[in-house]
């Protein structure tokens, strides 16, 4: 039987498509492969609702878009390329709200690239619901091309050039004080990142986030009103798509190119389990914007 044709259909006005036409339980031919990874640079996030996979199909489906990242030590999942992220302990019941996994849920709910932490961040993520609550727990993408174009210019007068310092130590203390271990702290030191990004195709992107923590050149105040003053430019709801999960749905995003962070839901009654690959980034960002 001949392999379907894939299809993107548009789900917001600005970035984001559904793709049908592609089977992951079949895995994913040479072809299909350089198609997605051609959408994903257009659409920045694709929605392959229906894929009933389990971990090892998500991992070779992750993989056509490259390599893939480690799991950092203190999450779940740490070593392997898959991140578990739930409200449930390893039996299937709801954890505590003090549950160290429940307080990085939290964090979650923060605007943010993945890995923007590490010196060569992500390049892009997949997310797979394999269950989800009845209400909330939905995850928000802020498309950051198109916060950019929109961008006023006196404001892109003080982005072009300028550096952030990200530091996941910060950014995890300010969810909670003892969510961050003095040996995360030591394995992710504070990094450099552009704050303007211009690797891909489809335009160039801010570069932001909860780890953003302080703007060289400028002073803590200083630092902290421009990183938020452009935060609230760029999540603006008519650059937000929000994505309501169905049961085996798989996203796929840009973490170059959007913003995303999850919805709350009550996570003392419902549950919700999402398994997360993470592709990683081939370059530092200031190598690629210089």
């Amino acid at each position: 039987m001949p392999e379907a044709t894939p299809q993107a259909t548009p789900l917001h006005p600005l970035f984001a498509a559904r793709v049908t036409g592609i089977d992951l339980r079949r895995g994913v031919t040479a072809e299909q492969a350089a198609w997605l990874r051609a959408a994903l640079d257009r659409h920045a996030v694709l929605v392959l609702p229906g894929q009933d996979i389990d971990d090892a199909q998500q991992v070779a489906f992750s993989e056509a878009f490259g390599p893939l990242e480690a799991t950092r030590p203190g999450a779940r999942g740490a070593g392997s390329p898959l991140i578990v992220l739930s409200n449930m302990d390893a039996e299937g019941r709801i954890a505590p709200p003090s549950d160290r996994q429940v307080l990085n849920n939290l964090a979650n709910r923060h605007w943010h690239h993945d890995s923007s932490f590490k010196p060569v961040p992500a390049r892009a993520s997949a997310l797979s619901a394999r269950a989800i609550p009845a209400r909330g727990g939905e995850t928000e993408f802020a498309g950051m091309r198109a916060a950019w174009a929109a961008l006023p210019e006196a404001l892109r007068a003080q982005v072009r050039g300028r550096v952030a310092v990200h530091d996941f130590g910060w950014s995890r203390s300010r969810i909670a004080p003892e969510l961050v271990s003095e040996a995360e702290r030591t394995q992710h030191p504070p990094v450099r990142q552009a704050m303007l990004l211009e690797e891909n195709p489809h335009g160039p992107a801010l570069y932001l986030g909860a780890h953003a923590r302080s703007v060289e050149g400028l002073d803590e105040a200083a630092g902290r009103a421009l990183i938020e003053a452009l935060m609230a430019h760029a999540t603006q709801p008519a650059f937000v798509y929000r994505h309501a999960w169905a049961p085996q749905d798989i996203v796929v995003w840009d973490n170059r190119a959007v913003l995303h962070r999850a919805t709350p839901f009550d996570s003392t009654t419902e549950r919700r389990l999402m398994v997360r690959t993470t592709i990683a980034g081939e370059r530092p960002t200031l190598a690629a914007a210089a």
